[in-house]
C-alpha cells in the first residue's frame, strides 16, 4: 500500500510539474499529460526492473553502455568520412540509437555472454589457449577432486556454475544427517580448492533459466565454454557424451590406477568377515577393491597370503578371486 501511494504521488508531482513549467511551448493541461506519461512509464520500466533477475538488468545495462561506446565510435567516423553534413548527422544519429538498442536486446535476451566465464572463452593465452573443466556436485561432495588438483594431475580453471553452489547449499541444509553432512563436506572442499595454490576456480553466474535439471545446465554450461565436465556420476557421465561432452570420471581414474593383479600371483589380505559360499572368507583392499578367498573361512580375523585365481571386472570396479595359500604363511 505504502509503495502504491508513492508511485501516485510521483506521476501526480511530475504532472504538477509540467503544468508549472510547459516545455516545448505545449498548454499547461498537455505538459501535464506529457509529463504523467512519461512518470507511468518510469514506474512500469521499475516494476519490470523488479521483477526481472539482477543478471538480466546488469547484461542488458552493460550491453547498453558497449553500445553507446560503439555508436559514438562509428558515428563520429561516420561524420568525419562523409562530405555532406546532413548525412553524417543522420549516420551518427542512427548508430547512436541502433546500436545501444541492439546492446540491450542482447543483454535482456543472451544474459550469459556478458558473464564473466564466458567471455574468458574467447581470450585465449599464447600457449594455446584457457582450458575450463566444468565441476559438477556429486564430485565436490566426493573429495577426491582436492587431493587430484593438489597433485598436478589436474590443469586448466575448474568452473563452478551458481546453480551447483545453491543444490551444495540446499544439501547442507538438509534436515538428514547424512546429507547434511556430505552438504558440509562439499562446501569444506570448494573452500579448500579456492585456498589451493595448484587450483583456479572461476564461480560463474552462467544460467539456463528454461532448464530446471542440473545436469542439463552443467552440460549447457560445458557447451558453451567448450569444457569438460568433471564428475562421477554414471547417468550425467553417458548423456554428456551423447550430447558430444567430453567427461573426466573420478571413479574411472580411481579404477584406473588400481594395482593390476594376475592369477597366480600372491598377495597379502586381512580377511574380515564370511563369504557367500562355504568356507570362504572375504577381504577388502585399501582401494575398496573386493577379495573372495576359498578355504579361508577360519583365518577371518587374520592377515594371510592369498594365491590369486581370477579377476573380474565390474560395473562398479574389479573382484579377485583366490584361495588361501597355507604354504605361503
Amino acid at each position: 500500500m505504502g509503495l502504491f501511494i508513492f508511485r501516485l504521488v510521483f506521476v501526480v508531482a511530475t504532472a504538477a510539474v509540467g503544468y508549472s513549467v510547459p516545455p516545448f511551448g505545449l498548454k499547461p493541461a498537455a505538459a501535464a499529460g506529457l509529463a504523467g506519461a512519461l512518470a507511468v512509464a518510469v514506474i512500469l520500466f521499475e516494476i519490470r526492473v523488479r521483477k526481472a533477475a539482477f543478471k538480466s538488468v546488469w547484461s542488458s545495462t552493460l550491453g547498453t553502455a558497449v553500445g553507446v561506446l560503439l555508436g559514438w565510435i562509428l558515428g563520429a567516423a561516420c561524420q568525419a568520412a562523409a562530405a555532406e553534413p546532413r548525412t553524417a548527422a543522420f549516420l551518427r544519429v542512427i548508430f547512436l540509437l541502433l546500436l545501444p538498442a541492439a546492446g540491450f536486446l542482447v543483454g535482456l535476451r543472451k544474459p550469459e555472454w556478458f558473464d564473466p566465464g564466458h567471455l574468458l572463452r574467447f581470450i585465449r593465452e599464447r600457449d594455446g589457449g584457457r582450458i575450463f573443466k566444468v565441476l559438477d556436485t556429486s564430485v565436490i561432495i566426493d573429495g577426491r577432486i582436492a587431493e587430484i588438483c593438489a597433485a598436478g594431475f589436474l590443469d586448466g580453471t575448474l568452473v563452478v556454475p551458481q546453480f551447483v553452489l545453491k543444490e551444495l547449499q540446499a544439501v547442507a541444509d538438509s534436515p538428514d544427517g547424512l546429507k547434511r553432512q556430505r552438504g558440509r563436506r562439499g562446501l569444506d572442499i570448494l573452500d579448500q580448492l579456492q585456498k589451493s595454490k595448484t587450483a583456479d576456480i572461476l564461480i560463474t553466474e552462467m544460467d539456463f533459466p528454461g532448464i530446471r535439471d542440473v545436469d542439463s545446465k552443467l552440460i549447457e554450461v560445458a557447451l558453451r565454454l567448450e569444457a569438460k565436465i568433471v564428475t562421477n556420476d554414471v547417468n550425467l557421465n553417458k548423456v554428456a557424451r551423447l550430447r558430444g561432452v567430453a567427461v573426466l570420471n573420478i571413479n574411472e581414474l580411481a579404477n584406473a590406477l588400481k594395482p593390476v593383479v594376475l592369477p597366480g600371483e600372491t598377495m597379502m589380505a586381512y580377511l574380515i568377515k564370511e563369504g557367500k559360499e562355504k568356507d570362504q572368507g572375504v577381504a577388502y583392499l585399501d582401494d575398496g577393491t573386493m577379495v573372495v578367498v576359498d578355504n579361508a573361512r577360519r583365518m577371518i580375523g587374520q592377515t594371510v597370503p592369498i594365491m590369486v585365481t581370477s579377476v573380474l571386472q565390474t560395473t562398479v570396479g574389479k573382484m579377485i578371486f583366490g584361495r588361501y595359500n597355507e604354504e605361503g604363511k
